[in-house]
C-alpha cells in the first residue's frame, strides 16, 4: 500500500465558539489542551486539531496527525508538534484520539432548500430493513400525531432494502392508519395514499389525470390510493404541493435541523439542483435569511428550476435580469438547472420504459439556451438516457458551436451513456454529476435492461479516463436518501440497498478514488477547486471526524458512519461522542409532532 493509503446540529458562524463558552465548556471537560504562552501573536491559530489521522486529500502532503486554522482556513498541515507551534494563549486545541479525519464532503447534486422547508414534518425509513418494521414506524408516529395532521413519507428509500422486496399494501397501510391521512412516495414512481388522504385531497372517479400519469380505480370506480408515473411525476409533486406547509419560522428552524442532520454526516457543502415544486425567488427565501444571519451550517451553491411548464423562456427571461450568478462562499447562484425545460427531462422511472422526448423539445431548449449565452448564466442538463443526452448535445453544439459554452455545463445523471457520448462531453468542456440512483434502483433496471447493461449505469471509469471533472452527490431526498455514506458504499462495492452487486471491478472505485469525487470531485464541478476539497494550507477550514475509519472499516460498516466533529469556516458545528461537549445548541424542533420529537427518527 502506499502512504496515502495507509494513513491517510445549527448556530451562527461567529457566534459558535463563543456560545460553547456561554455553556460553560471548558477545555479540560471537553478533553482539551490550551498551550500556555504569551498573548496570542498575529500568527496564533483559532483552532488546532493533534493526534489524528488526517486524510488530506493533498497530492504533496497526502497525511499527516495535525493542522492549524484560522479565519476559516487551514494555515498548516503536519506532525503533532509542527502545528502546535501555531497555538496561543485563546487557541482551541483538540485532542482526536487517533480518529480519521477527511475534508467536508460535498454532495453535488442534492435538493437541501426543498427539503430543508418540510424536514422536521417528515418521516424517514432510512436504514429500515421490512416492511413490518416499516409499519410499524409509520403506526408509532401516526398514534404521536395529533389529527388532522399528516403522516409523510416521502421517499429517501426503496423497496428493495426491505426483505420482502416488495412495498406495504394500500390494505397494510390503511390498517396500520386508518383515521388520519398518510403519504408515502415510492422514488418518483408511485405515492399511496390511504382513504383518509384521498378523502382531504378530494380525489374521485372524476379527477383529471394529467399526461404520463396514473390514477389507479378499483372495480366500482373508486379510488384506491395509488398515484402512479408513467413515467411522468407531475401527478406526484403536484399533489405533495396540496399538503399543508409550515409556517415561515418552522420552515427556518426546519432548515437549520436538516442543516445539523447533513453535518451529523460530514457534509459541510452541497450543490441544489432545485426542482420538485422549488420555485425561485419564492422558496429561497429561508436560506436567503439564514445566510443574512449568519446561521449556515452547510455552505450551498444552488440552481433554479423555470417556474410553469411552457412558460419557460419567459421564466429565464425575467431571472436573467433580476439575478446573477455568484456569491460568497457561504451562498451563491450556481446557474440554470437541473431542468432548463420540461420537455427536455426524462424521468429516472426504471418500473417504465424510456421516454423519448418530443420533437418540439430542440428547437425550444435551443432558445433558452442562447439566452443563457447572452448573459453568462452557467447551466446543468438533467439526462438520465444516452438518447436525450445526445439530443441535448446536439443543442448545445447548434448554440456554442464545437468548443462548447464559455461558462461550461453539467449533465447530470448520466446513467446510460455511451463512450461516444462521453467523448462529446469532454469535447464540448462538460462536466458530469453522478449520484448513487443505481443504488435504490439497480434491481429494477435490471429486470427491464438486463445484468450486462446494469454494470456501467453509470459509467463511471470511462468517465474518469475520459479526463471529464465528475461529482459524487446523492439525489436526495425523493429518489434517493441523503446519507452521503451509502454512495461511498455504492460506488466502492458495486451493490445496491438490497444487498445485489451489479458492478465489477471494471465500474468500482477504490475508497480514496470515491472521496476525491464527493470533495474535490463536487468542487471542481462548482468551479471551486482551488480552495474546497482538500486539506491543504489555503483550503477551506471545512473537515469531519470520523465516527470509525472509512478506509479500513469492513465494507458493510461504511454506510453507518458519521461524524463526531464537524468543522465549516474553521466553526464547530457538530460534536458527539467525546466532543459532545463542544456541540453547538439545537433550535427547538417544531412542529410539536415532528418525529424528531416522537423518536420515530433522529437527527
Amino acid at each position: 500500500m502506499t502512504e496515502e493509503t495507509t494513513t491517510e446540529q445549527h448556530m451562527s458562524r461567529r457566534g459558535a465558539l463563543a456560545a460553547l463558552g456561554g455553556a460553560g465548556v471548558s477545555a479540560l471537560a471537553a478533553g482539551l489542551t490550551v498551550p500556555t504562552s504569551a498573548a496570542a501573536a498575529p500568527r496564533d491559530a483559532d483552532l488546532v486539531l493533534v493526534n489524528g489521522r488526517v486524510t488530506t486529500l493533498d497530492r504533496s502532503k497526502p497525511s499527516a496527525t495535525g493542522l492549524a486554522v484560522r479565519d476559516g482556513r487551514v494555515i498548516a498541515v503536519g506532525g503533532d508538534t509542527s502545528v502546535r507551534r501555531f497555538a496561543g494563549r485563546d487557541t482551541r486545541v483538540i485532542d482526536l484520539h487517533g480518529r480519521r479525519v477527511i475534508p467536508g464532503l460535498n454532495d453535488s447534486h442534492t435538493h437541501l432548500i426543498r427539503e430543508g422547508l418540510v424536514y422536521t414534518s417528515e418521516l424517514s425509513l432510512t436504514g429500515v430493513t421490512s416492511v413490518a418494521d416499516a409499519l410499524r414506524l409509520i403506526k408509532f408516529q401516526a398514534d404521536r400525531t395529533p389529527a388532522p395532521q399528516w403522516i409523510r413519507v416521502i421517499g429517501g428509500f426503496t423497496k428493495w432494502q426491505f426483505h420482502e422486496k416488495r412495498l406495504p399494501t394500500l390494505a397494510e397501510l390503511n390498517a396500520a392508519v386508518p383515521d388520519k391521512p398518510l403519504l408515502m412516495l415510492h422514488l418518483y414512481d408511485r405515492a399511496l395514499l390511504n382513504q383518509t388522504a384521498v378523502r382531504l385531497l378530494g380525489i374521485t372517479r372524476d379527477t383529471p389525470v394529467p399526461p404520463g400519469s396514473q390514477i389507479e380505480w378499483d372495480a366500482a370506480g373508486n379510488p384506491t390510493g395509488l398515484l402512479v408515473a408513467k413515467p411522468d411525476p407531475l401527478l406526484l409533486n403536484s399533489t405533495l404541493a396540496k399538503l399543508p406547509v409550515l409556517d415561515p419560522e418552522t420552515q427556518l428552524l426546519s432548515t437549520r435541523l436538516y442543516m445539523r442532520h447533513l453535518n451529523v454526516r460530514g457534509v459541510t457543502s452541497i450543490t441544489d439542483a432545485a426542482g420538485g415544486g422549488t420555485l425561485f425567488p419564492d422558496h429561497y427565501s429561508v436560506v436567503n435569511r439564514l445566510h443574512a444571519q449568519d446561521e449556515l451550517t452547510v455552505r450551498i451553491n444552488y440552481h433554479v428550476f423555470p417556474r410553469t411548464r411552457g412558460n419557460e423562456l419567459q421564466d429565464f427571461r425575467q431571472f436573467v435580469t433580476t439575478a446573477k450568478p455568484g456569491g460568497d462562499d457561504f451562498l451563491r447562484l450556481g446557474g440554470a438547472g437541473e431542468v432548463v425545460l420540461f420537455s427536455a427531462v426524462d424521468f429516472e422511472d426504471f418500473e417504465e420504459p424510456r421516454p423519448t422526448l418530443p420533437s418540439t423539445m430542440d428547437a425550444q431548449l435551443r432558445d433558452i439556451l442562447a439566452l443563457f449565452a447572452e448573459h453568462e448564466w452557467p447551466f446543468r442538463l438533467h439526462a438520465t438516457y444516452d438518447e436525450s443526452a445526445t439530443r441535448l448535445l446536439d443543442v448545445i453544439e447548434q448554440v456554442h458551436g464545437p468548443g462548447g459554452p464559455r461558462t461550461g455545463f453539467i449533465i447530470d445523471h448520466a446513467e446510460t451513456i455511451t463512450d461516444r457520448t462521453i467523448d462529446r462531453i469532454a469535447g464540448l468542456g462538460g462536466k458530469a454529476a453522478i449520484q448513487h440512483r443505481m443504488a435504490f434502483q439497480g434491481e429494477t433496471f435490471r429486470q427491464r435492461y438486463g445484468a450486462r447493461a446494469t454494470a456501467h449505469t453509470p459509467p463511471v471509469r470511462r468517465l474518469l479516463r475520459s479526463g471529464i471533472p465528475v461529482g459524487l452527490g446523492t439525489d436526495a431526498t425523493r429518489v434517493a436518501s441523503d446519507n452521503v455514506w451509502t454512495a461511498l458504499y455504492w460506488i466502492t462495492t458495486g451493490r445496491t440497498l438490497g444487498g445485489t452487486r451489479i458492478y465489477h471491478a471494471d465500474n468500482t472505485l477504490d475508497r480514496l478514488e470515491a472521496l476525491r469525487l464527493l470533495t474535490r470531485g463536487s468542487a471542481a464541478l462548482s468551479g471551486e477547486s482551488g480552495h474546497k476539497g482538500t486539506l491543504a494550507p489555503g483550503a477551506l477550514a471545512d473537515l469531519a471526524v470520523l465516527t470509525e475509519d472509512y478506509l479500513t472499516v469492513p465494507d458493510t460498516r461504511i454506510p453507518g458512519i458519521e461524524s463526531v466533529l464537524t468543522v465549516v469556516d474553521g466553526r464547530i458545528v457538530h460534536g458527539a461522542a467525546e466532543f459532545s461537549a463542544l456541540a453547538p445548541p439545537l433550535p427547538a424542533v417544531q412542529p410539536s409532532y415532528s418525529p424528531l420529537l416522537t423518536g420515530a427518527n433522529r437527527l
